[in-house]
């Protein structure tokens, strides 16, 4: 019992020590004014938002002016094939007939004979949202007959289609 009732004051005078410097910071922030508060803050504040700009990298340009565009065409790409289809596939089968135009048309070819994966890096097609949205705008089971676009190729051999302007 004796050892049980050294501990439980050990352990009071632990807590009363780890309690006074908090008490003593407590009253000494009490009797700074409000404005000493806002000094001390502004200083503790600004050499960590200069470290936080230094350490930012330089914000990168947007990916469109980045791409130089070699080559640019406008095309009236017939999708009237896509018919052949049962109705809930055919809309499916319109954007593989503009994907394989354009693959034919832009002259985008993935990999040429005698060249492995890793020497040359497939070229890409991308079909932006606005065009994928005139495809479906019908739904599934009614495509458009014909459709006219604009094919950009850029300097890494990737072709992005755009719906040409006026549609």
């Amino acid at each position: 019992m004796e050892k049980e009732a050294k501990k439980e004051d050990s352990k009071t005078e632990e807590k009363e020590a780890a309690t006074e410097p908090v008490e003593e910071e407590l009253e000494a922030a009490l009797e700074e004014t409000p404005e000493e508060m806002a000094k001390e803050t502004k200083e503790q504040e600004l050499p960590v938002a200069e470290e936080k700009e230094e350490a930012k990298p330089a914000k990168k340009k947007p990916k469109k002016e980045e791409e130089e565009i070699v080559e640019e065409r406008i095309y009236t790409v017939p999708l009237s094939k896509a018919l052949i289809m049962p109705a809930h596939k055919r809309t499916a089968r319109a954007v593989r007939i503009l994907r394989a135009f354009i693959t034919k048309n832009m002259k985008l070819e993935a990999k040429k004979e005698g060249e492995t994966e890793e020497e040359q890096e497939p070229s890409r097609l991308v079909i932006s949202n606005e065009v994928n949205e005139r495809m479906w705008a019908r739904g599934a089971e009614k495509p458009p007959r014909k459709i006219r676009i604009r094919a950009a190729k850029d300097k890494e051999g990737n072709v992005t289609v755009y719906l040409a302007e006026g549609d």
